[in-house]
């Protein structure tokens, strides 16, 4: 279903662990959702210009962006990502995602709202290092596990329909008021 209507792009059919001799964190395919890997395209939090951190003003001075394969997190801090894979949800699905315990484990908090009925775009990922201790994630690796419910009936009202804000983003998207 996901090659045949897009839902995925780019979508790998398989579980990806390895890449030649190099160990992966896997993604792709998994029994009962897709592991999605994160972009190399990073927004690191600092607290350089002592801003009042503000959902509905965010001043985005607040952070720091870095290009890499390999980002490091701040002790009791956090980073935006997104996701290689671009998404369009069908009318009558409703995902979760959730983060992948191998980062779990090391205290990194991976936080992604659902996705609803008919949004389109790169996911927005939260990285929380829970540690007082520098972490790092992997770009072109899986960081999370979406996780899709299909409902009987497409819903009322969808994503598109109510013209929600994140619709359509690529990159790394920021707070909008």
């Amino acid at each position: 279903m996901a090659a045949e209507h897009g839902l995925i792009e780019p979508f790998e059919s398989n579980q990806i662990k390895q890449n030649g001799s190099k160990r992966l964190i896997s993604y792709g395919t998994s029994s009962y959702g897709y592991d999605v890997r994160c972009a190399p395209e990073f927004r690191v939090f600092t607290n350089i210009n002592s801003v009042i951190v503000d959902p509905k003003n965010f001043d985005s001075n607040s952070f720091v962006d870095v290009d890499a394969d390999v980002c490091i997190i701040p002790p009791n801090s956090f980073v935006l990502a997104r996701t290689v894979e671009y998404f369009r949800i069908p009318r009558n699905i409703l995902t979760l995602c959730l983060g992948k315990s191998t980062y779990a484990r090391c205290g990194i908090i991976v936080n992604v709202t659902p996705l609803e009925p008919e949004w389109e775009g790169h996911v927005t990922l939260e990285f929380s290092n829970t540690t007082p201790l520098p972490a790092k994630i992997y770009a072109n690796e899986g960081v999370a596990q979406v996780i899709f419910l299909e409902s009987d009936d497409v819903c009322e009202t969808s994503y598109k329909d109510r013209q929600g804000k994140y619709q359509g983003q690529t990159g790394v998207t920021l707070p909008k008021a």
